[in-house]
């Protein structure tokens, strides 16, 4: 097809070392024949020639060779080639990937000019479905696939990164902390409380200790990801929300290939709502103050000298009321003057990413192998934020005996990310949750040093109640580490090629161990912005998790004339282990030990140091048996059935083991007689798939009675004590033990149809699909005089809806000039049938029968009362409210002129119906212009709404006056108690955003010009990153990452092959 043929062209050099195993081919050699019984020598010559396609474009790597013989060689950078010994009447072959192989009759000839044209059937691309490849014309599920090229168009700290708006029906959130992910959802949610996090499968080994974030994406292949049940179901009870297959790259036969890929970033911290200015803030605080009492207070807009003594003097901090004070000359208000000290500025920095990898691929027809090494550093744009982490990769394929194949590779990584600022030991969960945050809550008229140089630990005094963020990178440490090695090793038997009989027979066995080690240190100083003043707090803790999956497969491929039948029978077992153990106390005698010398508190003294330990193993196992059949007839009808039956340790006796079934069928209407005459129709399939899948995500013990350890006094000494719930000595509630708790399972209806038209100028898929969720595992509460007060249960039942479309079209396409565009988009509706309790609904959990899984649910507003509104707020003050005009205005569901639970509905919806991507890349010969987008459409956000108690520091906002009752939010009360009792209600936002997420220009080098110098390719480029929205229904948050802020980069980078 030729969009693909032309991006095939433009890879010519990578896939040359693919085919170029004719290196290695045999020597030259005198050719023999022999005449009734007598030898004698054929007259041999030298030919030299040249191999072109269509356009007359050299082909790189093509292979040459004398038919029937081991005598060949391959093309150069100019698709030439010289072959000795050619006998004077042989044949030469000329080969290469996604060309019809061509003979040619030498016939004497010494100079050849061979043509080779396009062969869209080996052009069929090669996908990844789990526990083997098919082409993707025989595909009969639902899946998508990000390959290497795409993975690249734009350098990524992780994978995730690289997939987003990539793949329709695929969500993913951003995290801008440096080491950190973000979520991926592939098509939404399907359970309440057991995870709905995707399988994760890398080289045919399924992980079980965290994703894919450590893998460097330079050494990612393709990203396969499984979307509906036909085609997850062969995972089992680990497939129900869906499955990521990541295939990293091996060697390829043919001479050594060295690749390096680098980029430098430079990101700089955007707000979209900073804080108030030290002038606003003082006005702000004033019209608090008058909103409180407007008997005592003058007007914010009225400042008052000796007014202004009182609100800013009794926090405590003279520094800053002497800062107020500069705005005040000869009685005359000047907001001007006071200096403005941009906290925000002094905790962030410009971010430096910068990444290199350094590849290798090479060997013959019986041996390949691949190398890498990868590093990153990534310096967040906050201070004390930093990721840095080596990678290292190696893979090697044996063919030890054309019946015996045999490899294996390994992945292995480290990493060490400074977190920085944190909640971590703190006694509350609320309140900043990064520096930035932290630094962001000081009002700017507070000032960081008093006249004498000296850092001022509580700017704006005790009433604001924040600490100082200056030097805090150095205060607050958050140090984790992760070593991660994971392999992957097979050994592969064709018993056809032991005896002919048997071809199409094959067996392989596969072993994949994966090991993560886990350090994490912290220590928060006493002086930092965390503890203000307290004590100091450290804490040391370890994970090692060691898992394994031994798969033994039988394979059988055979043809039957025009039927073509594939068998796989699987066996498999995993087990997963886990061992941690954690210490941590507070008042280390001496700061400079950190986390390294936990044995100096006395852990006797709880009072004192309030010292803790513990330590913890948990293992879970999982036995399953597979079988899959795919059948085509006559390459038009296709037809895939498997079965897998699962196993798992962390469910009771008696409800371990199910099976999940699924099947699947496709029509390649394209291959029909009648469709012969339609030239403009290339590909045209429509696929039907259902399937069960099923979901045990529990903890590994939670079919088993837990109990707590803890002590009770026994006259002066403290004495263990072992119970289940212990209302005055344990601090947490067990559940009760369920034996009969079983599978969450998953039934899921795929429609889809693949289509190309145009010689692939227009080509894509849709799919529709509905599923339906039964013996969901919930947690429900139970009478407590069992002695518990919950329990786990299969019980209630959701169902899901959507629609997945993936479009590539190439609306411009010239000698010189393309313009391809591709477009990912899906819609998706989940909603609950059943609860614990039948059809009731469960409000405490915000769980309503026929609404979406996670809503949001409370008191609707309907803006601001003003004074116009007088009477109306009269007869709500009549029954106890105290509403005032400029105060937030609730909707009265119930007419009753009394806000309470009665009042309460249904807000919104938190995941997005409509997830958007979309890329345009533009070519003009060497020069290469990329857009990408990405959006969500028809969700809501709670952005907190603004408390605005007057004495906290505010981010700029319009809020109400009575010269401005427009506004966006209520007017200001200064109160310890808290201001305005509904203020949160103005917090609910329905969002809708399309983001600019990376605009890149590059270069690609012409090899012609590059070959003298040994380059076989080279690329440079810039790319933006994160340019801003080209709509935002929410204007002050990025609603990507769900924060006012973000980061806005520049990145230049190389490719250089050799």
């Amino acid at each position: 097809m030729k969009n693909e043929f032309f991006k095939f062209s433009s890879r010519r050099i990578l896939f040359s070392t693919v085919m170029a195993s004719a290196l290695l081919a045999g020597s030259p050699q005198t050719v023999f024949a022999e005449v009734n019984g007598v030898q004698t020598v054929m007259q041999t010559g030298t030919v030299k020639g040249q191999v072109v396609d269509a356009t007359g474009e050299p082909v790189i790597g093509a292979t040459v060779q004398v038919k029937g013989t081991t005598n060949g060689t391959i093309t150069d950078f100019d698709g030439k080639f010289t072959l000795q010994n050619v006998p004077d009447n042989g044949t030469i072959q000329v080969s290469f990937v996604g060309y019809k192989t061509v003979d040619i009759q030498v016939k004497g000839q010494s100079t050849v000019k061979i043509i080779l044209e396009e062969d869209t059937e080996t052009l069929d691309e090669v996908v990844v479905v789990g526990y083997g490849v098919q082409k993707k014309s025989d595909v009969t599920g639902a899946m998508a696939r990000v390959g290497s090229e795409e993975l690249n168009t734009r350098p990524v700290n992780n994978a995730f990164e690289a997939l987003q708006g990539k793949a329709a029906g695929v969500d993913i959130t951003s995290s801008e902390r440096p080491g950190t992910v973000g979520s991926i959802r592939i098509r939404g949610n399907r359970s309440i409380s057991a995870s709905s996090d995707p399988l994760y499968v890398v080289d045919g080994v399924p992980l079980s200790a965290g994703g894919i974030e450590t893998i460097n994406p330079r050494d990612i292949e393709s990203i396969d990801i499984l979307k509906d049940a036909s085609s997850t179901a062969i995972y089992g009870s680990r497939g129900a929300n869906g499955v990521i297959l990541i295939t990293t790259k091996r060697g390829k036969a043919g001479r050594l290939a060295l690749n390096y890929s680098g980029s430098v970033t430079l990101e700089t911290l955007k707000d979209k709502s900073p804080a108030m200015s030290a002038s606003d803030y003082i006005t702000w605080r004033r019209w608090a103050y008058y909103n409180s009492d407007p008997v005592n207070n003058p007007r914010g807009d009225q400042p008052n000298y000796d007014k202004d003594q009182i609100y800013f003097a009794a926090s405590g901090d003279p520094t800053a009321l002497a800062n107020v004070n500069k705005g005040w000359n000869n009685g005359t208000w000047d907001g001007s003057r006071v200096t403005d000290t941009d906290w925000a500025d002094i905790v962030t920095q410009t971010g430096i990413t910068h990444e290199h990898t350094i590849s290798g691929s090479g060997g013959n027809e019986t041996a390949q192998a691949f190398f890498s090494v990868g590093y990153l550093n990534n310096q967040g744009t906050q201070k004390g934020q930093e990721y840095e982490r080596y990678n290292f990769s190696m893979s090697v394929d044996l063919q030890v005996k054309p019946w015996f194949k045999m490899g294996g590779s390994i992945n292995g990584s480290w990493a060490v990310q400074d977190y920085g600022y944190s909640r971590t030991g703190q006694s509350s969960g609320s309140g900043p949750v990064d520096i930035y945050s932290a630094a962001k809550a000081i009002p700017r008229f507070g000032v960081p040093y008093d006249e004498e140089g000296n850092i001022i630990t509580n700017p704006c005094g005790s009433t604001t109640n924040v600490y100082t963020v200056i030097d805090e990178w150095n205060k607050s440490t958050d140090n984790r580490q992760t070593f991660r090695a994971l392999g992957s090793f097979y050994g592969q038997f064709d018993f056809g090629k032991m005896w002919a009989p048997l071809e199409g027979l094959s067996y392989k066995i596969s072993f994949g161990p994966d090991f993560r080690h886990y350090r994490q240190g912290i220590f928060i100083s006493k002086d930092s912005a965390v503890k203000m003043g307290s004590k100091n707090y450290a804490k040391y803790a370890t994970d090692r998790y060691l898992s394994w999956t031994l798969d033994n497969q039988i394979n059988y491929n055979k043809t039957f004339g025009k039927h073509n039948l594939g068998v796989t029978l699987l066996q498999s077992a995993s087990k997963y282990n886990k061992e941690s153990g954690s210490e941590s106390a507070n008042a280390i005698p001496n700061e400079n030990f950190e986390w390294y010398n936990m044995g100096s508190v006395d852990i006797t003294d709880a009072a004192t140091y309030g010292a803790g330990m513990s330590t913890g193993m948990s293992e879970n196992q999982l036995a399953s048996y597979m079988a899959r059949v795919n059948y085509a007839y006559n390459d038009r009808y296709l037809l895939t059935v498997s079965g897998r039956y699962d196993g798992s340790s962390v469910l009771a006796d008696g409800h371990k083991w199910s099976f999940f079934p699924s099947a699947a069928l496709g029509w390649r209407i394209d291959q029909e007689d009648f469709m012969k005459d339609i030239s403009w129709i290339n590909q045209l399939k429509l696929r039907f798939g259902l399937g069960t899948t099923g979901n045990s995500a529990v903890s590994a013990y939670s079919t088993l009675g837990n109990i707590q350890s803890f002590y009770v006094p026994f006259g002066s000494t403290l004495t263990p004590a072992y119970a289940t719930n212990e209302p005055y000595y344990t601090s947490s509630q067990v559940k009760m033990a369920n034996k009969n708790l079983g599978w969450e399972k998953t039934t899921q209806y795929n429609y889809g149809v693949d289509f190309s038209f145009l010689n692939g100028r227009i080509n894509g898929s849709m799919d529709i699909y509905h599923s339906n969720t039964n013996d969901l595992l919930l947690s429900m509460t139970i009478p407590t005089l069992t002695g518990f007060n919950s329990t786990y249960a299969n019980v209630g039942k959701t169902k899901n809806f959507g629609v997945d479309l993936s479009l590539n079209l190439v609306p411009i396409q010239t000698k010189d000039f393309e313009w391809s565009s591709t477009i990912n988009a899906a819609y998706q509706k989940d909603e609950i049938v059943e609860l614990a309790n039948g059809k009731q609904d469960d409000i405490s959990n915000a769980w309503f029968i026929g609404e979406s899984i996670n809503v949001f649910y409370g008191t609707a507003s309907d803006g601001l009362w003003q004074e116009s509104d007088a009477a109306e707020m009269a007869k709500f003050n009549a029954n106890g409210h105290k509403f005032e005009a400029g105060m937030v205005k609730p909707v009265d569901q119930d007419g009753n002129y009394v806000i309470d639970s009665n009042d309460r509905i249904i807000l919104g919806n938190k995941n997005p119906k409509w997830v958007l991507g979309w890329s345009n890349t533009f070519n003009y010969k060497g020069l290469e212009l990329g857009i990408e987008l990405n959006g969500r459409f028809g969700y809501m956000v709670d952005t907190g709404g603004e408390g605005q108690y007057g004495m906290y520091n505010q981010r700029k906002i319009n809020y109400w006056t009575p010269d401005n009752t427009g506004a966006d939010y209520q007017k200001p009360i200064y109160s310890t108690a808290g201001g305005d009792a509904y203020s949160s209600l103005l917090g609910f936002k329905d969002a809708s955003f399309i983001k600019i997420r990376n605009i890149s220009l590059g270069y690609n080098f012409n090899s012609k010009a590059l070959k003298n110098i040994g380059i076989s390719s080279l690329k440079l480029y810039a790319q933006a990153k994160n340019i801003g929205n080209l709509y935002s229904s929410v204007d002050f948050m990025d609603l990507d990452l769900g924060t006012t802020y973000y980061n806005r980069g520049f990145t230049f980078g190389l490719q250089v092959g050799f």
